[in-house]
């Protein structure tokens, strides 16, 4: 709660808070190896969900490595991978009820995957064709599925912190007892929406998590140029908010602390931020070269902190997957993939007219104009733009 001036504590002795008085530390339950820490108390998760996570984890690491190469052979135009951090989505979306609204930024598609978005979704969406559920106007990987509570993707950094919060306060409203779980990275958070949307939803008491993925690079700027305060966790106390401080990169501490920040969201409408420690082991995107602002040598060093190996090794010491389950499901989903690129790319785009279609009930006179003055644009150029499905008359 906010102090009174008029009760805050007194001191005569000048004192300077310093700079690192707050040190959150990181919750981990698994090591590197895969094995249980001392002490640690593993969250209740039974072997069908285990192996759920596992082989989500698995076919988002072929999606993003197979749609990668796409991207390289011209077939898609663009394409954001979540190497390294594919613990972070589908260990805190894991944790949720179906109920809860999803808002990602671009490296979520694990969470997505868990909720059930099948491989032909996900191709119509990179391919922008005809089945595409957004009518092929966004860029690729900006996902969204109304059936799945999972609210559509902007580009722009940082929109859909405060949007989240607008959406909690009407689910608080509404009594439902469900919360908005709020994806972004590190640098999204140097972004004026992250404060406005912090600060909203911890002044109106909304059931929301603030889920910040720090991957320790926003593009090519790292995190000791973003900020000079311990990462960002610690600005949560800031709003008088309650905050998690996370190993990204360890499923079952991301699971325990999602189920966590959604109790204290849901029972007693406490905001929380969570900051997930990772690695961004990929580029940025396929327009982004990571060797031109790191070395290989700090790339090798994180690759053995990896996510899906540690989780792996729990896995086989558990007796829950053997090496070659392990290895015939990952070979499953090269293959599924593959033959999901291949039928997208023989989908064809959608009609010109779907343009204009679902902006409004009915499309304003507006629009039609815009769009007879496209059309005969392209009829002037027609060298210059691919052939629609529909076609220009």
């Amino acid at each position: 709660m906010a102090k009174d001036p008029q009760k805050t504590a007194v001191t005569t002795t000048l004192e300077v808070i310093p700079a690192n008085a707050l040190d959150i530390p990181m919750f981990q339950v698994l090591k590197e190896d895969g094995t249980v820490h001392k002490g640690a108390k593993l969250p209740d998760i039974n072997k069908e969900l285990a192996l759920k996570m596992f082989s989500t984890m698995q076919f988002i690491r072929v999606l993003d490595e197979r749609m990668i190469a796409a991207q390289r052979q011209g077939r898609i135009s663009f394409y954001l991978s979540s190497l390294g951090e594919e613990a972070a989505a589908i260990g805190s979306a894991a944790a949720l009820q179906f109920e809860d609204m999803i808002m990602g930024q671009y490296r979520e598609q694990g969470a997505l995957a868990f909720r059930g978005f099948t491989i032909e979704q996900f191709m119509n969406q990179l391919f922008s064709n005809a089945k595409d559920l957004g009518k092929g106007r966004q860029m690729p990987v900006h996902y969204g599925c109304a059936a799945l509570n999972f609210m559509t993707i902007s580009s722009p950094l940082g929109t859909q912190i405060p949007q989240a919060t607008g959406y909690a306060f009407g689910q608080k409203q509404s009594g439902e007892k469900t919360c908005t779980l709020c994806y972004f990275g590190e640098g999204a958070a140097s972004e004026g929406d992250f404060h406005a949307g912090l600060n909203m939803a911890a002044v109106y008491k909304v059931p929301v998590i603030f889920f910040c993925r720090n991957n320790g690079y926003a593009i090519s700027t790292p995190a000791s140029e973003q900020f000079a305060g311990d990462g960002i966790a610690p600005r949560a106390t800031g709003y008088g908010m309650k905050a998690i401080r996370v190993d990204g990169n360890d499923i079952f501490a991301v699971y325990a602390a999602t189920q966590e920040a959604r109790r204290l969201a849901v029972e007693e409408n406490e905001p929380v931020l969570i900051e997930a420690m990772s690695y961004r082991m990929a580029g940025h995107s396929t327009s982004d070269d990571p060797t031109g602002y790191r070395t290989r040598e700090e790339e090798d060093a994180r690759r053995v902190r990896e996510p899906m190996v540690r989780f792996r090794n729990w896995l086989l010491k558990k007796g829950w997957i053997t090496e070659e389950e392990a290895d015939a499901q990952q070979q499953s989903h090269k293959e599924t993939v593959l033959a999901a690129l291949k039928e997208a790319e023989t989908v064809p785009v959608p009609a010109l007219e779907e343009i204009i279609v679902d902006v409004y009930d009915t499309p304003t006179q507006a629009l039609q104009e815009q769009l007879e003055s496209l059309k005969a644009h392209i009829k002037k150029y027609p060298d210059a733009y691919p052939k629609t499905s529909g076609g220009v008359k």
